[in-house]
């Protein structure tokens, strides 16, 4: 029986996480993204903890334009709040989804705001 979109997704997921993990000197940086919103969370997988957080959902970000817009103000403010926590090198988390589109504008973005990765 084939697999739904969600099981591939979660499949690829564990592949990734498997590969990757943050620490408080190198986070990793989680992307999500749904029909209509895109967040993105730094994060600690030694401590389990969210060290700096953005959405679309936010009141700082941009809601104006495409959703691709939408997602490199979300990577801007992301590298915004890290730059803030002094952070400079993350690790990606591409959370399963295809590095394409909304993903990649919000990798994007976080580079525009000075993030290394």
């Amino acid at each position: 029986m084939a697999l739904s979109k969600l099981e591939k997704r979660i499949r690829i997921k564990r592949r990734v996480r498997g590969k990757i993990s943050g620490s408080s000197e190198l986070p990793r940086l989680s992307v999500y993204k749904s029909n209509k919103e895109i967040y993105a969370q730094l994060i600690d997988d030694h401590s389990g903890k969210t060290l700096a957080s953005a959405s679309s959902r936010e009141k700082g970000v941009d809601a104006n334009g495409t959703k691709t817009e939408i997602s490199a103000a979300v990577g801007k403010a992301i590298a915004a709040k890290a730059k803030a926590a002094g952070i400079e090198n993350i690790v990606f988390d591409r959370n399963g989804f295809v590095y394409h589109g909304r993903v990649k504008a919000l990798a994007d973005g976080a580079r525009e705001g000075g993030l290394k990765f």
